[in-house]
């Protein structure tokens, strides 16, 4: 049950991320604070490795870091897509290299909890 939860909650999250980065917001108010939207990039990506980490950990039944760092590069590669659909495939909305590596930073903040978390699990293993 909570697999699937879960699961649904990526799929979800994979999907709002594509459509907050590629509708345009023109509209919406400014908040003013410098450096918004990469908060925003690295916020998304690092909820993308955290969603899909999370899976794959109640799917395995444990932190496989290749299956962690699998979903980190597809993270990074989904962000790449996301920035060059930006440019090529929309008039208001442009890629930006900044916000990539944002994207890198939110994902690489994920993958380090996990790693963070797999070294404390094996401590406590062989305690």
């Amino acid at each position: 049950m909570l697999k699937n939860v879960i699961f649904s909650l990526a799929i979800g999250w994979t999907i709002l991320v594509a459509f907050l980065c590629l509708v345009s917001f023109n509209k919406l108010p400014s908040f003013g604070i410098s450096g918004t939207d990469k908060y925003v990039h690295f916020t998304f990506h690092f909820i993308f490795v955290l969603l899909w980490g999370c899976y794959s950990f109640i799917k395995q039944k444990g932190i496989l870091l290749n299956k962690i760092a699998l979903i980190f590069f597809i993270s990074l590669c989904y962000g790449l897509l996301i920035e060059f659909l930006q440019e090529e495939a929309t008039t208001t909305r442009h890629g930006d290299g900044l916000d990539v590596l944002a994207n890198a930073a939110g994902a690489t903040s994920a993958l380090i909890v996990f790693v963070l978390i797999n070294e404390k699990t094996k401590k406590s293993k062989q305690a």
